[in-house]
């Protein structure tokens, strides 16, 4: 088999060295989750709770080493990675007690002569296919309710980030998990792979985390086998500011919502629309918040994950300042020249139809839009094809409500800066995704209704 390397992204040197799978290893691992599906659906769900549980506490008892190797393989800041694994074994626990508490239901049939039983059942071998900017997270969100569920894995890390599922897997098998339950595959060649289970008919369930185009195409490929598909997709989320807003609140809301990890979150504020009448206090006093970021390894602004992220970032700013936008704020990059680094950037002036304003940047970027008239700010926050996270932060929280529930967005922050809960169903509107992921919601994704009819002849 070849192998691949794992790159720093602020320093681009290899930190290790993986092996790169194909078909060949994709068709291996759905072997090795069908030996072991039929004992692994039938294990109680106490037993599967605990393992859970263990794996729970064997994150935490990792948490600096994952942190590490998080900060490592991802460049995030050691806060941001030791948050993260926080975050990621929470899934873990959440689903330990989701485990035991599948629901059904018994009733007579309106018509008399029959019992109805409704129960939930495992969907089959889950496909699991994560991305690079929350390595540890978007594995145990999508492996805790599978593995809750009964239901067999097979998980294909980003090949940026592969070394962090690894280790959570090794964890898994410490913690009890059994042979062939859950089975990575780490590839350069995502497609090869994922397009392996997809036409394999022992693979019931896809759950994807992604781009919007890679997973239209996913979603084609399902479709022709019907398969249950989970998609947590693109992101393009408003940052609503109104004239009666605690702007203090608003500024430390948007320094999470837009600049934690780098800003490559995807629901990370991309799209900044403040009252006209606070926009220049709002500027100032993010624009001094920004500026005081210090950026570097060890800093509170990693790099983006590669060169072509950073040439990407850049030429969104360069797009908008020449569309008419100014660079208002912006804070200091290593001199160095290593590492995959750009500056967060405050502007203003920013053009509601530019292209900054319309696509993804998922970088450190704050654009800033005014408005005065709330029906046209609502048009501009829903002319977009995403709906996955926004913001609102106003003074009146009915209004707040009022102008989050207007919001085409399967998630809003309400004078919060983060939306991200375990216990919270995370998914989004329009092209943004289908299903949820988190909660109850997230275990159901992975089972199936079966409603069984008992005759019941009448006394």
């Amino acid at each position: 088999m070849s192998e691949f390397t794992v790159d720093d992204p602020a320093t681009g040197e290899i930190i290790a060295t993986v092996a790169d799978g194909g078909p060949a290893e994709a068709t291996a691992a759905v072997d090795a989750a069908e030996r072991a599906a039929r004992g692994w659906a039938r294990t109680p769900a106490r037993a599967r709770s605990e393992i859970l549980h263990r794996a729970f506490d064997l994150m935490l008892r990792d948490k600096e080493k994952l942190a590490a190797l998080i900060v490592s393989e991802n460049g995030k800041p050691l806060a941001d990675a030791r948050g993260e694994v926080s975050y990621a074994a929470e899934f873990f626990r959440w689903y330990a007690e989701e485990a035991v508490r599948t629901d059904g239901s018994y009733g007579p049939s309106p018509a008399g002569g029959t019992r109805t039983l409704v129960t939930r059942r495992p969907v089959g071998i889950a496909a699991l296919v994560t991305p690079w900017n929350f390595p540890a997270a978007m594995a145990t969100r999508k492996i805790g309710p599978a593995l809750a569920a009964g239901c067999t894995a097979v998980l294909k890390p980003a090949a940026e980030t592969p070394l962090t599922a690894l280790a959570i897997a090794d964890l898994l098998t410490e913690a009890g998990l059994p042979d062939g339950v859950l089975t990575l595959v780490n590839s350069t060649d995502a497609g090869s792979v994922v397009g392996t289970w997809l036409a394999d008919a022992r693979v019931r369930k896809i759950s994807f985390t992604g781009s919007t185009r890679v997973g239209r195409l996913l979603l084609g490929q399902a479709a022709e086998r019907v398969v249950n598909t989970s998609m947590e997709l693109g992101g393009n989320a408003p940052f609503v500011v109104t004239a009666d807003a605690d702007l203090d609140a608003a500024v430390d809301g948007a320094m999470i919502a837009k600049f934690r990890n780098g800003g490559q979150a995807c629901t990370a504020a991309n799209r900044f629309y403040v009252h006209a009448d606070v926009a220049d206090d709002f500027l100032a006093r993010l624009g001094k918040r920004v500026e005081a970021l210090t950026v570097g390894s060890g800093g509170e602004i990693g790099p983006l994950i590669s060169a072509k992220a950073l040439d990407g970032v850049t030429a969104l700013v360069d797009s908008a300042v020449a569309a008419g936008a100014r660079i208002v704020a912006r804070a200091d990059i290593p001199a160095d020249g290593k590492g995959h680094f750009f500056p967060p950037t405050v502007l203003a002036d920013v053009p509601a139809d530019a292209e900054i304003v319309q696509e993804e940047i998922f970088g450190p970027v704050a654009p800033v839009v005014t408005w005065r008239d709330e029906r046209e700010l609502l048009d501009l926050v829903n002319d977009t094809e995403m709906g996955l996270a926004a913001y609102v932060y106003a003074g009146d929280l009915q209004h707040a409500l009022r102008l989050g529930e207007a919001i085409e967005a399967g998630m809003v922050g309400i004078n919060r800066g983060l939306v991200s809960d375990p216990a919270a169903p995370f998914g989004g509107l329009k092209q943004s995704g289908v299903g949820r992921e988190g909660a109850r919601e997230g275990l159901h994704e992975y089972t199936e209704i079966q409603y069984l009819s008992v005759d019941w002849p009448e006394a």
